[in-house]
């Protein structure tokens, strides 16, 4: 699995580094970018680990001091993983609205980014879940909250657009809008689960094809 980070070295730094076995110094930020990259791969363990201090460190060889230089606190460590997520699937989203006009074909490649965002990135998919936060600062579950309730927005607001178009029904109370918008985000964290109960194997896009076209039936 590649890490969700852009990769720190430049394409002959391995070279640079077997000539030369002392230790360099990292880089400004460099240091921090490594810490998120092993925490998001740590939580890739299909076992569901609570990652702890001591073992992030251990698997860094650096100590807890070190990793409290960079982070003052483990929830910050995991704000830098949530800022990442975010990042990542509302440029993708801003992306596809910008570039697609039809709303519904909106809706369905912005589900098709979160399935997809999922199973590239395990480790994220259990942040995104809020199990990775299990008995962590609970500042991080409202952040994960936040994230949904945007996504959510997103989706209410092409579905609007596709129904202007007449690509979609419009209902005469206009509940049809959230309450489509809620199945669709459903849809998508149901698939998560899936996927990260059954150890990150079964996929999150395999077989959607028909449930895909469900949720956008007319």
């Amino acid at each position: 699995m590649n890490s969700p980070f852009n990769q720190l070295n430049t394409p002959d730094s391995a070279e640079q580094d077997a000539a030369a076995p002392v230790r360099k110094r990292p880089r400004p930020g460099e240091r921090r970018i490594q810490i998120l990259q092993v925490l998001a791969q740590m939580l890739e363990s299909p076992k569901g680990d609570r990652v702890t201090t001591a073992a992030l460190a251990a698997r860094l060889d650096v100590s807890e001091a070190a990793l409290y230089r960079h982070f003052a606190s483990k929830a910050q460590m995991f704000e830098g993983l949530i800022s990442f997520i975010e990042q990542t699937i509302f440029g993708l989203i801003n992306q596809i609205t910008e570039r697609e006009e039809s709303g519904d074909r909106q809706a369905q490649e912005i589900l098709m980014v979160l399935l997809g965002f999922g199973e590239k990135n395990p480790g994220m998919t259990r942040v995104l879940l809020g199990d990775a936060l299990w008995l962590e600062d609970e500042r991080l579950q409202d952040r994960i909250a936040q994230i949904f309730e945007r996504i959510e927005s997103s989706l209410r607001q092409s579905i609007r657009v596709a129904q202007t178009q007449g690509r979609l029904p419009q209902s005469a109370d206009g509940n049809e809008v959230s309450a489509r918008a809620a199945m669709m985000i459903s849809y998508v964290v149901g698939r998560w689960h899936r996927y990260a109960r059954s150890g990150f194997k079964k996929s999150p896009t395999e077989h959607n094809d028909f449930p895909m076209r469900a949720l956008f039936s007319v």
